[in-house]
């Protein structure tokens, strides 16, 4: 992704918790011309305007698997910024290492859950164009990987914690807890 092109897009509305594209798998993308290249411009304006640092094709009401980033490395390097096309995320093998830490999203604004994930990911996929990308990383990157992708298969971070958990967040945030 050029930084020209993650500065020529239009925010949009980010798509809220309990709106149905959101809940729901999205459909792999097979057209990479003029309007992926565009929806990955108005992606990166979205998050910037949102102040985040990922979001997902359907964070913006789109159900086709694209996220895109911009994700502080924890440990001390450059931000990790990217968009991945149709991406499949690799977890080690089992014992996995797993980190708990709190975990935001922008289609819950302003409230946040302790979520266990591993300590590293790999997402492998295609950019806007169709080249080959993969993307490693550890802490926050592998945590930003695994919550792209997991936007992307329908779940958001409350669906992984406990009912209880959930139930708070969305009581907190005036929203329908099932």
């Amino acid at each position: 992704m050029s930084e020209q092109a993650a500065g020529s897009g239009i925010p949009r509305d980010i798509t809220l918790y309990g709106t149905p594209v959101l809940h729901r798998p999205t459909a792999p993308v097979t057209g990479f011309g003029p309007d992926l290249h565009r929806l990955v411009a108005d992606m990166f304006a979205s998050m910037y305007a949102a102040n985040g640092v990922g979001l997902a094709a359907n964070q913006i009401g789109v159900g086709l698997r694209v996220f895109v980033m911009d994700c502080p490395d924890t440990a001390g390097g450059p931000n990790v910024v990217a968009h991945v096309v149709n991406p499949v995320l690799e977890l080690p093998p089992p014992p996995r290492e797993l980190a708990v830490s709190g975990e935001g999203c922008l289609s819950l604004p302003g409230r946040r859950g302790d979520v266990a994930r591993t300590a590293v990911a790999v997402v492998t996929g295609v950019d806007m164009h169709g080249e080959p990308v993969r993307i490693e990383g550890a802490e926050l990157i592998a945590r930003c990987l695994q919550h792209e992708c997991d936007h992307l298969d329908g779940t958001v971070y409350v669906d992984r914690l406990t009912a209880k958990e959930r139930k708070k967040i969305l009581k907190a945030a005036a929203l329908p807890a099932d």
